[in-house]
């Protein structure tokens, strides 16, 4: 099993972040950050990158339930969704595999809600 899925889109960057916001919202999950790597990257190191942002998705019922069940997850919260241009018109989105991360906790009571998160972030790629 891979620790992320992912699909690649055609459109213009702006219109990739704007389409995944969306559907995220339509699954329950708002955006709690977003970090712009290229922007980031060239301001701390003065080098050029493509156009890549990280979006930290946070699907408050979810992480409710994680937190009860493990105090500590919150180190692999929120679930990061990847938004970048592969090259022009040709924007990949990635998205965690929560069912991945939470077998490195161990905690089997994490199964289920990994399970149903993993299955709302792969409904957001195939909706895109």
């Amino acid at each position: 099993m891979a620790y992320f899925n992912s699909k690649t889109i055609n459109g213009t960057f702006e219109e990739a972040i704007a389409k995944v916001t969306d559907e995220l919202k339509k699954e329950g999950f708002g955006v709690l950050t977003e970090i712009d790597v290229k922007e980031t990257l060239k301001k701390k190191l003065d080098v050029d990158f493509r156009k890549y942002k990280i979006l930290g998705a946070c699907n408050p019922p979810y992480a409710y339930k994680v937190l009860q069940a493990e105090e500590n997850i919150g180190v692999l919260l929120p679930c990061n969704v990847v938004v970048q241009e592969k090259e022009t018109g040709k924007i990949q989105v990635s998205a965690v595999n929560p069912m991945e991360s939470m077998q490195a906790v161990g905690n089997e009571s994490l199964g289920a809600v990994a399970s149903e998160v993993s299955a709302k972030l792969v409904k957001v790629l195939e909706s895109l």
